[in-house]
C-alpha cells in the first residue's frame, strides 16, 4: 500500500472518527486514501477553525481531535489553534502536507519548515521521512498528545513519501496504567490537612481530564473542605454546593480571594499554573501547598509544595480523606451565599441593552444540566466564568491556559458532532464571533445545529476595560459589525436580534427548537464591568 494509505489505517486503529481541515495539493494522497475509510472528513473554511474543532473535540472526548493542513500558508494557519490546545491540555494531532524531500534544501515554493515552527506549541514532533517509520510516528503522536499533561503533537508528511510503497500494521494502541500514590506522601499530606485550621482546595482540568470529579465531591464533603474552581475546573463541583466558591481567576480580587487570604493550607487538585497565577493566592508566599496531581509541580517560587502526592487522583483523593480530621467550613459558607446571591439578584432585571449576568441567567434557565457551553474570550468570558452556574464537568469550556479569541463557533461545532444529542451554545462576542464566523458555512452544510448567542457591543470591551483602568482613555477598540441577523441568513442560518429584554429566554427556546444554526445578536451592557471591577476593588472580605 501507499504511506499515504497506511496513515489512515493508522488513524482507524486510533478510533479517530473525525478529521478537520482543508485539503492542499501536498496532501492529495491523504484526502484519496480517506475516500476508502470510515472517518469522516470535516472540510472547514479555514484552518483555524479546524485546528479549533479538533481542540474543543479533543478536550471533552479526551481522544486527540485530528485536524490537517497543506504545507506553508496552510499549515501555519493551524498555529493558534494548536497552541490553543497545547497549553489548554486537550490531546490534538496536526498533520501537514509537505514538499517532496529533494526541494527541502533550497528555495522552494511555498516550503517552510514546518517541523521547527510546531515545535514550540506541541509536546512532540516529527516528519514522516521514510516509509518504515510511519506507524511508529503515528502511534507516538496519539500516545503522547494522550498521555498526561494531554497537549498538542504534529506530523509533517512530505508529498513524495505519502505517494511511496510500504508495508506494515499500524501498532497496538496501548494506554499507560495510572500510578498510585505512594503512602508515605498520603501519609504526610492527610497529617498537613488534619493540622490545618483553615483549609481550601483549588481544582484545576486535571480532575476533569482523570475522570475524579466525583472523588473530589467525595473528598471535600467528607473533610468539609471549600473549593473553588480555575476557570477550566468549571464544573468539578456543582454550584449550588455549599462548600462551591465558585471560580478563581480573575486578575483582580473577588469574594473567593477572601477564602485563599484566610486559607493556612491550599490543596490544589489537578491543577495548571497556566490558569492562575499562584502570585495571585499565594503573594506572600506563606501557605502550606499540598499537590495533588499526575504530574510534578511547576518551578514557581510562588508554588513550593510541601507534599506532592503524585498517582491516580481518584485514588489519591479516596486515601487521603480516610486517614485526615474534617475542618470546619463554616467560615466560608457567607462567600458562596454571597457569589450565589449575586447571580439570582440579576433575573428579574428589564434594563435593555441586557446586563451580562441577566444574559447567563436566562441562558441557564434554558438549558440543561448535561448541555454544553462553549465560551469565546472577550469580556463575557470573565461574566461566564464567574456567575454561570455549572454542575457537570465538560459543561462549560473555557480557553483559559491560552485564552484564545474565535474558538467560539469552531469549538462548538466539535462539541456537537460529539454530543449531538444535547443543547450546545457558543457564548461569544462580536469581536470573537467575527474572527472565525466563516465556520457558520461548516455548520450549515454538515447540518450542525449549534446556536451563538452573541454578546454585542462593538468594542473590545475587555480591553478597553484595562486601557480605562491603566490610562483613563480607549485605544482603537470601537469598530462596526454587518447586519448580523441578514449575516448568518445569508448562509443559511437563522438569525435572531433581541430588541427587549424579555425577548432572549423565548428567542434561545426557539434556537434550541430550531434544526438549524442560530445566530443571535443580542445587545450587551458593557458598563457592568467597570462597575464591577470598582465593587472589587473596594471589596471588604464579608468573613
Amino acid at each position: 500500500m501507499k504511506v499515504s494509505e497506511l496513515l489512515v489505517k493508522c488513524l482507524e486503529n486510533e478510533d479517530v472518527e473525525y478529521i478537520f481541515g482543508i485539503p492542499g495539493e501536498e496532501n492529495l494522497d491523504v484526502m484519496d486514501a480517506l475516500l476508502d475509510s470510515k472517518i469522516k472528513f470535516i472540510l472547514t473554511r479555514h484552518e483555524q477553525g479546524a485546528a479549533f474543532m479538533a481542540d474543543v473535540y479533543g478536550r471533552l472526548s479526551q481522544r486527540a481531535g485530528v485536524c490537517l493542513a497543506t504545507l506553508g500558508p496552510g499549515a501555519t494557519n493551524l498555529i493558534t489553534g494548536v497552541a490553543d490546545a497545547n497549553m489548554d491540555r486537550a490531546p490534538v494531532v496536526a498533520i501537514t502536507g509537505q514538499a517532496s524531500l529533494d526541494r527541502m534544501h533550497k528555495e522552494s515554493h511555498q516550503y517552510i519548515d514546518i517541523v521547527r515552527i510546531f515545535q514550540s506549541i506541541t509536546k512532540w514532533n516529527a516528519q514522516i521521512k521514510t516509509p518504515e517509520i510511519t506507524t511508529e510516528v503515528l502511534r507516538k503522536a496519539f500516545k503522547v498528545a494522550q498521555t498526561e499533561k494531554p497537549g498538542a503533537t504534529h506530523i509533517d508528511l512530505p508529498e513524495d513519501v505519502a505517494g511511496m510503497e510500504v508495508e506494515g500494521e499500524p501498532l497496538l494502541a496501548q494506554f499507560p496504567y495510572k500510578p498510585e500514590p505512594l503512602a508515605a506522601q498520603v501519609e504526610r499530606a492527610s497529617k498537613i490537612i488534619s493540622e490545618a485550621k483553615y483549609p481550601i482546595i483549588l481544582a484545576g482540568n486535571g480532575v476533569i481530564r482523570e475522570g475524579s470529579s466525583e472523588a473530589l465531591r467525595d473528598f471535600a464533603k467528607k473533610l468539609n473542605i471549600p473549593v473553588a474552581e480555575t476557570f477550566m475546573g468549571k464544573g468539578v463541583m456543582r454550584d449550588d454546593d455549599e462548600l462551591s466558591l465558585k471560580t478563581v481567576g480573575l486578575q483582580t480580587r473577588d469574594y473567593v480571594s477572601c477564602g485563599f487570604d484566610q486559607a493556612d493550607v491550599v490543596i490544589t487538585v489537578g491543577y495548571d499554573l497556566v490558569e492562575y497565577s499562584p502570585s495571585r493566592w499565594n503573594p506572600d508566599r506563606d501557605k502550606k501547598i499540598v499537590h495533588i496531581d499526575m504530574s510534578p509541580a511547576e518551578v514557581d517560587a510562588n508554588y513550593v509544595v510541601a507534599v506532592g502526592v503524585l498517582g491516580d487522583i481518584a485514588i489519591s483523593l479516596e486515601e487521603i480523606s480516610a486517614k485526615a480530621k474534617p475542618s470546619d467550613a463554616s467560615y466560608t459558607r457567607y462567600l458562596h451565599d454571597f457569589i450565589v446571591k449575586e447571580f439570582e439578584d440579576y433575573g428579574e432585571d428589564d434594563s435593555f441593552p441586557l446586563k451580562p449576568q441577566k444574559i447567563l441567567y436566562d441562558l441557564r434557565t434554558t438549558m440543561g444540566e448535561d448541555d454544553i457551553v462553549i465560551s469565546d474570550v472577550g469580556a463575557h468570558k470573565i461574566w461566564v466564568a464567574r456567575v454561570f452556574p455549572c454542575y457537570r464537568p465538560n459543561t462549560c469550556i473555557i480557553s483559559n491556559g491560552f485564552a484564545t479569541m474565535g474558538i467560539g463557533l469552531p469549538g462548538a461545532i466539535g462539541a456537537k458532532l460529539l454530543h449531538p444529542d444535547r443543547k450546545v451554545v457558543t457564548v461569544t462576542g462580536d469581536g470573537g464571533f467575527l474572527m472565525n464566523s466563516q465556520e457558520l458555512e461548516t455548520a450549515v452544510r454538515y447540518d450542525i445545529p449549534v446556536v451563538c448567542l452573541i454578546f454585542s457591543d462593538k468594542t473590545y470591551s475587555l480591553i478597553e476595560l484595562k486601557q480605562m483602568q491603566e490610562f483613563g482613555r480607549t485605544s482603537h477598540v470601537n469598530f462596526d459589525n454587518p447586519d448580523l441577523v441578514k449575516y448568518a441568513e445569508s448562509f443559511g442560518a437563522v438569525g435572531m436580534r433581541v430588541e427587549a429584554s424579555d425577548e432572549l429566554e423565548p428567542a434561545l427556546l426557539e434556537a434550541f427548537s430550531t434544526r438549524k444554526p442560530v445566530v443571535i445578536d443580542c445587545p450587551v451592557d458593557y458598563s457592568e464591568n467597570k462597575r464591577l471591577m470598582d465593587k472589587l476593588g473596594k471589596l471588604i472580605c464579608p468573613v
